[in-house]
């Protein structure tokens, strides 16, 4: 059988799209888009950090003016401004009064908050330095990606063979303090800012895992972090061939599809694609790899941009080596599932390819843009949402399995793994 390679499948590109990509800086900022005014795309793939969203440097010239809006009185905040500059009086302890930059970054970070997005946030030029960095170097950290729901820092996976997974850290896990800083207030990329440091230094990560009653203090040594993309296995005895996904990175296109070759000179034709604790990546290989299963043209996913600009809709290269094979197929998610596994996910589903099994997955449905704002500062601002092929926002929610299934703490360190067994129960007697 012969499986197309996707080499030969060029990214979407235009002036402001250049691709999608997840950074690791011991956290991953889930499935990030980074555009800039070339034709070129990034991928970093070990070392880094990151929350699946999509990041695009912002066009010069689109929504950038600098007047004041002229339907808002904006007189309260001025009013406000030489209110505190003629009477506020500073205690000896706290130090000096801010600044006129301080004091307006202030007011941008506040305007940033009114949203209630965790991913809409504004970096000083201190902050935006370093997420500069993240998206384009390497560095310690501890290998988890973070999310936000209602308001609480949650785990959404541990890397495979992290410092964080051997430490302990598991998928849901709710963040309580970062060191001894509270993280019920923090967002997602003040919190990547605290966990990552130099290599070999100590973070220590207090959270609360479901089927406990107290908090757990789980140190944890940061370390230059490598990222694995997939492992495969054929287990003979169930008629079961398997793929472990781990992410999506610039690398999982090519070992994706050689597993797909293993898949087919092994004769199975039950498949289980193991998408657990896979928090996303460039949304170029999840179109890719959804294509191996779907004709051309069906959709895979579309970005919805709610009227403010067109629709973009993401459908199959139509590779669809599947055609003319008997293929019985399962997927297991979790709330570690997350970005473009859910949009893999979520299409192979809706198109009748695969029945999902386990848990939701996480619900991270969104792109960021990324804006300058001037003097170094800049803001990250959510544009457009994923769209499942039958309209269903992937950040409502997540995606719902078929075949509803849970692995506990208790299954975990016992050696158990009941939503592999569900999976493997579907596909026997399909």
């Amino acid at each position: 059988m012969n499986i197309p390679s996707s080499a030969s499948v060029k990214p979407r590109i235009s002036h402001e799209h250049v691709g999608t990509f997840a950074v690791i800086i011991g956290v991953f900022l889930i499935g990030l888009y980074i555009g800039i005014h070339q034709v070129q795309t990034y991928a970093q793939t070990s070392g880094n950090a990151s929350s699946t969203s999509a990041i695009v440097l912002a066009a010069p010239g689109r929504g950038n003016a600098a007047e004041p809006p002229s339907d808002i009185d904006l007189s309260p905040l001025w009013l406000t401004w030489n209110l505190l500059n003629n009477n506020f009086v500073q205690s000896h302890a706290s130090g000096t009064t801010p600044s006129d930059e301080e004091k307006m970054y202030g007011a941008i970070d506040g305007l940033m908050s009114s949203y209630g997005d965790p991913y809409t946030v504004f970096f000083p030029p201190s902050d935006a330095a370093v997420f500069d960095q993240n998206i384009s170097g390497s560095f310690g950290g501890v290998g988890m990606e973070i999310g936000a729901t209602d308001g609480q820092l949650v785990v959404v996976s541990p890397i495979k063979g992290s410092p964080a997974e051997a430490a302990g850290i598991r998928s849901g896990d709710k963040i309580l303090f970062i060191d001894d800083t509270a993280a019920s207030h923090m967002n997602v990329d003040e919190a990547v800012k605290i966990i990552r440091g130099p290599k070999g230094s100590t973070v220590k990560i207090t959270v609360m895992q479901a089927g406990n009653t107290q908090p757990l203090v789980i140190p944890i040594v940061r370390d230059t972090i490598q990222i694995p993309t997939t492992k495969y296995s054929n287990h003979v005895g169930t008629g079961i061939f398997e793929i472990d996904l781990y992410n999506f990175s610039a690398a999982s296109n090519d070992d994706f599809r050689e597993a797909l070759r293993a898949f087919f000179e092994s004769g199975q034709t039950r498949l289980l694609l193991d998408l657990r604790g896979n928090p996303g990546g460039y949304l170029n290989a999840a179109v890719d790899m959804a294509s191996y299963f779907l004709p051309s043209g069906d959709i895979v996913v579309t970005e919805d941009y709610r009227g403010r600009q067109n629709n973009v809709v993401h459908r199959s290269f139509g590779y669809n080596v599947f055609a003319n094979k008997q293929l019985t197929m399962a997927i297991l998610m979790d709330q570690g599932t997350a970005s473009a596994a859910e949009i893999l996910a979520g299409a192979l589903q809706q198109h009748g390819v695969a029945k999902l099994v386990g848990t939701r997955s996480f619900g991270k449905g969104s792109v960021q843009e990324l804006f300058d704002v001037g003097g170094g500062a800049e803001i990250k601002i959510t544009v457009a949402r994923w769209l499942t092929p039958n309209g269903t926002s992937i950040s409502d929610g997540g995606l719902q399995p078929d075949i509803a299934a849970t692995t506990t703490a208790k299954d975990f360190a016992a050696g158990l793994d009941p939503q592999k067994d569900a999976a493997s129960a579907y596909l026997q007697i399909n």
